[in-house]
């Protein structure tokens, strides 16, 4: 089974969703014991926290829920998942200083929104609704993207 770690900041909005999103398009297409996601952020901001009530309110409204309880990247994560997924570029600059090495392949999220041009997910954390909206949408696409781009492997 492949594993996937999908890391933000604090572990709350975009990372938990994308995580979501991706073990529920894994599931919708019956590939449970190929893949499975998970998430973390590289601070400890929130540990223990369950995901922003926006962004969880804001996945009801499209009609998908999810739980999480936040934790920290860590140094087992590297040889444990073989794809770390950092939202944007400080998440990958702060995977890359925590690194010990191991069998982890580490890929912006954006690298698997076909069609669209942008460095990183955007962090909603500070904004108003449509920002959340934002996010689920660019997710919803990049996680998919992401699933066919494994099974394309």
């Amino acid at each position: 089974m492949k594993k996937v770690l999908f890391v933000c900041l604090g572990n709350i909005c975009r990372s938990p969703l994308a995580e979501a999103l991706f073990n529920k398009h894994v599931k919708d297409a019956g590939l449970q014991d190929k893949y499975i996601g998970d998430s973390c952020g590289t601070a400890a901001y929130h540990t223990g926290e369950q995901p922003d009530g926006r962004s969880r309110a804001n996945a009801r409204e499209n009609g998908f829920d999810y739980s999480h309880q936040a934790r920290q990247l860590n140094t087992e994560d590297f040889s444990e998942f073989e794809f770390i997924i950092p939202m944007d570029a400080s998440n990958m600059a702060n995977i890359e200083k925590a690194s010990p090495g191991g069998i982890a392949s580490v890929q912006l999220m954006r690298d698997f929104d076909n069609g669209f041009e942008a460095a990183g997910v955007p962090d909603p954390y500070f904004g108003g609704d449509q920002g959340f909206q934002d996010v689920f949408e660019i997710l919803d696409r990049s996680t998919k993207s992401f699933l066919d781009y494994l099974e394309a492997e």
